[in-house]
């Protein structure tokens, strides 16, 4: 299963908007096929192995760290192709994350009489498939707020000002946790100071370009900014203003997509932005942002999980990692299940705020 969740991890940039999942097949105690999931392959990761196994597989165990699809989409039913090659045992590591689907694959091998064993490195394969359990279940990405900070929480020197914190190794993860996001969402603010590219640099393969969301209430994204400059069908600019304006003919004429919210409170409405990105089947979005928009999505509740790189140092006064409105400190959200580890000169805090595995359904 260990195995077969390093495979799942393949997929990583290139199953979505499917799951991330890898299959192992073992005869004998040894290793007769093995896969994982390629959207653009079509071939589930089971079928990938199966076809690897070829006849051997008559008898065999298939590790697979998620449960085998039991419905006609793409692809025909992975039980159906599992049942007819033979296998006699399988184990996987945990159920179908949507609940219309899930158990129905283990009914229907146990009903043909193949041994199912679930549960198996469970947490780790849940990990692996947050994302496409909160999408599959709510129809909304997954998102994930990442900041550099120094032990006494600040970000910045001073608003408007760019303050280098974490170390290249930390800035190296960063890129990693991009190359496993769909979008890429930040702000106006952000771009102004910053003039960031918004890129994944790991140059690992992807099925679908990285999409670099800007949150521009008032669209005051230059024409002269690196990621206008870059736009190739992958900026997506919310905004308040009209699409009609001047300024979004002349964003839109390089290729920067100009989607027009509703305002709520004299800001883009988050739970509009959500839906939109959802409804693009972006599973997974990362959070680079500066104060006030870690602020807005944490109040706004569609904040997900949280990666704080802290950085050993102390700031003094500067700029919080989040403007929060007063209220009651009791209300804020607390991290669950969360961990902290070195990394290189820095610290890495993770944790969750929502347990997608029980979010509701969609609609």
């Amino acid at each position: 299963m260990a195995r077969a969740l390093t495979l799942a991890a393949r997929g990583v940039g290139l199953a979505h908007p499917n799951p991330v999942v890898g299959a192992v097949i073992v005869k004998n105690g040894r290793v007769i096929g093995e896969g994982f999931h390629e959207y653009d392959k079509r071939d589930h990761a089971e079928i990938v192995a199966l076809k690897r196994a070829g006849d051997k597989a008559r008898g065999a165990t298939l590790y697979l760290t998620l449960e085998p699809c039991c419905r006609t989409g793409r692809t025909g039913p992975c039980t159906q192709a599992t049942i007819e090659a033979g296998i006699r045992r399988v184990v996987a590591a945990m159920p179908d994350p949507n609940p219309a689907v899930a158990g129905k694959g283990f009914q229907q091998l146990r009903r043909a009489g193949i041994r199912v064993d679930a549960g198996l490195l469970e947490e780790e394969a849940r990990e692996r498939n947050e994302d496409f359990a909160k999408w599959i279940r709510t129809g909304l990405p997954f998102v994930t707020l990442k900041t550099a900070l120094t032990l006494d929480g600040q970000i910045a020197m001073r608003p408007s000002h760019s303050t280098a914190i974490s170390t290249s190794p930390s800035r190296d993860f960063v890129q990693n946790l991009r190359h496993k996001s769909d979008a890429l969402l930040t702000g106006i603010g952000t771009i102004l100071v910053d003039d960031p590219l918004l890129s994944d640099r790991t140059g690992a393969p992807r099925c679908r370009k990285l999409l670099r969301v800007i949150m521009d209430s008032h669209l005051r994204l230059p024409l002269k900014s690196r990621v206008t400059k870059s736009a190739t069908d992958d900026v997506l600019v919310f905004t308040t203003e009209s699409s009609d304006s001047r300024k979004a003919q002349a964003l839109a004429r390089v290729g920067v997509e100009i989607f027009h919210v509703r305002s709520k409170r004299g800001r883009v409405d988050l739970h509009e932005v959500m839906r939109e990105l959802g409804r693009r089947e972006m599973l997974s979005v990362l959070l680079e942002a500066g104060a006030d928009l870690n602020g807005a999505a944490i109040e706004a509740g569609i904040v997900d999980k949280m990666i704080l790189f802290y950085s050993p140092r102390i700031m003094g006064n500067g700029v919080p990692m989040a403007r929060l409105s007063s209220g009651s400190f009791a209300k804020r959200p607390a991290l669950q299940n969360w961990k902290v580890a070195p990394y290189g000169e820095d610290f890495i805090f993770e944790g969750h705020i929502h347990d997608v595995y029980r979010a509701g359904r969609r609609g």
